[in-house]
């Protein structure tokens, strides 16, 4: 996933935290028993800066797992001048001792089946092996449910979300990977907001243990040749220069790493390569939190999904039932925009950030401002149509049976219902013009949330106009497809448990300030 907040101010803190564990300063020691399988790895090693509520500077770090801890032998880890503020060191949301006796119920009867499983001197039939492995992989399945039990997370809402909660929203109820929670990114977060602290900025690295060897490094080599507490006979990858050749440990500051495709347009996805490395002080590369596991807690923990962000804009992926902008009432505040102005403060410099809406159905991409300018520029292209915009969506029956085309281009005319808010009717006089153009991608089986199977229709939309509603209106009016996307509470039917089956999955714009054309993708969830 894309990095949530800007890595210059925290990166620097990890340049003083790898330089403290080279000289001894701060180690990191085993905690719990050793995972043998993990034994060799090194572990990430994050920073998040804040500001406490009176305006003053918050360090945290924190490695990430449950089985080490960084730990100064000091007392207090000293600072340089340009490493201002107080500095605490995160811990395990979850000890490892808490795990193993969450997993220690179970433990022996799984050894146990296994052992079974495993014997081959056990004259037994394909059927009972069957049955043994079923029922260790129920024993392995509760193990792993009480584990997730233990883990809670403190947002930035002020609630405290468990796990399981947090994957109903964000992950389909599906259980996440083992050592969700574990990663360096939530653990910061969790402590921040439990002590009401604003991030400002993340930076995460991994930082590797190898056995005691000559290390290539730039043009020559480097002997790696210091004692550690983590095991014994063990070094730390840790250089003065920098992967790039040069010896980069005067550089000012760290430059956000740019990700982008060859040529002169940057493309963005929900899911990209890791960037670059920055010339900082060691050679580990600053990593983004990770998909499998952060990409599951950080938008629950955070508010928002956040695809790409710099210094002007913000590009996020909206859910489906949650308002673009405030509504009127107490209880339709809860939006896009004011939980972007919550993350991220007095950085937005405008009341109304978000550059264009989706319907609280839709989901998918949504951009915001954090400066007038940009907010203006971007205004400008949308009203020059120097915007495109690429949507999916799931029609509730078959279109080429329809006698609908493969590919087209429709203009319907709409206004408002003003009887019957906020629908919107065909009007051929009064109505404004909607150009829609379509390509039919396939038909396929739809799993309605009852459990029951219909065929249903795969179209791509690009809309050439921004009329409200364009979308749904092309599909369910008479004058356009006749056949509506399928949870459409407006111009369709929704079951329980469903959703409108409409995503922006894709923007092309020229960037306010850069002037590069931006290509940012997000795929949907169904």
């Amino acid at each position: 996933m894309f990095p949530p907040f800007p890595q210059e101010k925290a990166a620097k803190i990890l340049e003083k935290l790898i330089f403290s564990l080279q000289t001894g300063e701060i180690e990191l020691v085993q905690v719990a028993r050793p995972s043998e399988e993990r034994k060799n790895q090194g572990v990430m090693l994050g920073a998040l800066v804040c500001k406490d509520k009176n305006g003053e500077i918050v360090n945290l770090v924190t490695n990430s797992g449950n089985a080490k801890k960084l730990k100064v032998e000091s007392g207090k880890w000293k600072t340089e001048n340009d490493f201002f503020g107080e500095v605490v060191f995160v811990g395990a949301i979850v000890s490892a001792e808490e795990i193993e006796d969450a997993l220690s119920e179970n433990d022996k009867e799984i050894h146990e089946l296994t052992e079974q499983i495993n014997n081959e001197q056990l004259a037994i039939s394909s059927e009972q092996l069957k049955e043994l492995r079923k029922q260790r992989e129920k024993l392995c399945s509760l193990s792993l449910e009480k584990v997730h039990d233990l883990y809670k997370f403190h947002c930035i809402d002020g609630k405290i979300r468990s796990l399981k909660e947090i994957c109903e929203m964000y992950n389909g109820g599906k259980l996440p990977p083992t050592g969700t929670g574990d990663c360096c990114a939530p653990k910061l977060l969790d402590y921040a907001f439990s002590h009401e602290l604003m991030p400002i900025s993340l930076a995460e690295l991994q930082y590797d243990f190898f056995a005691k060897e000559n290390v290539p490094h730039g043009g020559g080599e480097k002997t790696v040749d210091r004692e550690n507490s983590l095991s014994e006979g063990q070094g730390i990858l840790v250089t003065t220069g920098c992967r790039c050749g040069n010896d980069c440990s005067t550089a000012e500051g760290v430059p956000l790493a740019v990700w982008s495709d060859s040529g002169s347009a940057e493309s963005v996805t929900a899911k990209p390569d890791r960037p670059t490395a920055p010339c900082t002080l060691h050679t580990a590369n600053l990593i983004p939190p990770c998909d499998e596991r952060c990409g599951i807690l950080l938008p629950a923990m955070l508010g928002l999904r956040i695809l790409y962000q710099d210094e002007a804009i913000c590009v996020v992926n909206k859910q489906s039932g949650l308002l673009s902008v405030p509504g009127r009432g107490e209880d339709k505040q809860d939006c896009i925009e004011s939980r972007f102005r919550r993350l991220f403060g007095d950085k937005v410099e405008i009341k109304q950030p978000a550059v264009h809406r989706l319907d609280m159905e839709t989901s998918g991409i949504m951009i915001l401002s954090f400066t007038k300018e940009a907010h203006r520029e971007l205004n400008r292209q949308f009203e020059a149509k120097e915007i495109q915009k690429e949507y999916i969506a799931l029609l509730d029956g078959v279109l080429p049976k329809m006698g609908i085309a493969q590919h087209g281009t429709m203009e319907l005319f709409f206004r408002l219902d003003v009887d019957n808010r906020p629908h919107q009717i065909w009007d051929s006089e009064n109505g404004k013009s909607a150009v829609t153009e379509w390509e039919i991608l396939g038909v396929e089986r739809y799993h309605a949330p009852d459990g029951s199977t219909r065929n249903a229709t795969r179209v791509l939309f690009m809309p050439h106009t921004g009329r409200t509603h364009q979308l749904r209106l092309a599909s369910s009016d008479s004058h356009g497809f006749g056949c509506p996307i399928i949870g459409d509470t407006l111009y369709g039917h929704c079951d329980e448990g469903e959703r409108l089956m409409l995503h922006a999955k894709k923007i092309s714009f020229t960037h306010p300030i850069t002037g590069k054309r931006m290509i940012i993708e997000c795929e949907s969830e169904f």
